[in-house]
């Protein structure tokens, strides 16, 4: 386990919430560490968790207009709009306004974002490589037809847990 797995863990709330609550804990633990793992892996390559969402959204369908974005993501406009000014402050896309409608500001990659979203691949292969390292294609099926679940069972609405699909499929 390395030094931000442990610390995740260590990092217990509060006791009870681990013995008299199990599955929730376990559930949040695993978020929480595997959160970090990646927010260390993509700060390597000076990013922020979320911001590899927008840029491989980006690198599937360039120019999405900026709105199309928060819809994608399921983010309000000011976070995504945060986002979009500080991949764009570094150089990663840039705005520009659609030609046939100069109100909406289309969202492109820019030949550094390309590049960095090369470099995201090859985080989340690392991180889904550390991920299931242990875990057999058997347990690997089962966690994610647990996940999708939990997804569907959270009260999520039906748009955003038909997105979830590809919980129940083993890479």
């Amino acid at each position: 386990m390395d030094e931000v797995s442990r610390e995740c863990l260590e990092q217990v709330p509060c006791a009870c919430l681990k013995t008299d609550y199990p599955v929730s804990f376990a559930i949040f633990a695993l978020a929480r560490t595997h959160r970090a793992k990646a927010a260390s892996m993509l700060a390597d390559i000076g990013l922020f968790p979320g911001q590899e969402i927008l840029l491989m959204q980006l690198a599937e369908k360039d120019g999405k207009p900026q709105k199309s974005l928060c819809e994608s993501i399921g983010l309000d406009h000011s976070t995504v709009a945060k986002s979009v000014a500080r991949l764009e402050r570094d150089g990663l896309i840039e705005r520009r306004k659609c030609p046939e409608d100069g109100r909406i500001s289309q969202v492109h990659l820019t030949a550094k974002g390309r590049e960095t979203t090369d470099a995201i691949s090859r985080v989340w292969a690392e991180l889904e490589r550390l991920t299931i390292k242990d875990l057999s294609p058997a347990e690997q099926q089962a966690l994610m037809t647990a996940a999708k679940k939990i997804v569907v069972n959270a009260g999520v609405p039906d748009d955003v847990a038909a997105k979830c699909d590809g919980l129940e499929r083993v890479a």
